[in-house]
């Protein structure tokens, strides 16, 4: 039996963000759950970089059904977590099945991938503290008061968390997540 991920997720997630890890774990034989707020049809966005812009815009992505509600989630089911970003973060941070699940994850000392907006959950939960993350740039104050080092980097590895900046690090950022898999949780 392969290997479980859990993506935390929700309405306004990054495509990009939410996708890439998602086919990537498939392929590297693991089995991924998507858990958000509710079990329901998501609909994700998609952040670009526009000339003139002074940040991303955002444009409505594809859908995707999530296949657990936060609350119905047992995180020892799962060798690794998945934080993706986008919009997302900014209220599921608040939702105490959240910050649970994502506790249990680094008390237990299992593989976390976070990218973008994803610190902002690790940060509400408290589990942040004296570690390096990346994150998008804009996020370097809520990193530092969350008690971490903010690291401005394609895939910043501190112990079992791997992080990122945003969907151009995806590559960096799975290669690095994918060999901290292999080496504490493979997938068969």
């Amino acid at each position: 039996m392969a290997a479980r991920i859990l993506i935390v997720t929700g309405d306004a997630a990054e495509s990009m963000e939410v996708f890439y890890p998602y086919q990537r774990l498939l392929e590297e034989g693991y089995e991924v759950d998507i858990a958000a707020p509710e079990r329901k049809k998501l609909q994700f966005v998609v952040h670009d970089f526009v000339d003139g812009f002074d940040t991303y815009t955002e444009k409505p992505g594809y859908t995707w059904p999530a296949d657990l509600a936060f609350a119905e989630v047992d995180p020892a089911r799962y060798v690794a977590v998945v934080i993706p970003g986008g919009r997302a973060p900014e209220y599921l941070r608040n939702d105490p099945d959240v910050q649970r699940i994502v506790q249990h994850f680094f008390e237990a000392d299992k593989p976390v991938a976070q990218i973008c907006h994803g610190p902002l959950i690790s940060a509400a939960a408290g589990s942040l503290q004296g570690r390096r993350t990346a994150a998008y740039p804009a996020l370097q104050p809520d990193v530092l008061a969350a008690g971490a080092s903010f690291e401005n980097g394609e895939a910043v590895v501190d112990g079992v968390l791997v992080s990122a900046r945003a969907w151009p690090d995806h590559p960096a950022w799975m290669r690095a997540f994918i060999e901290v898999l292999r080496g504490k949780a493979p997938a068969q």
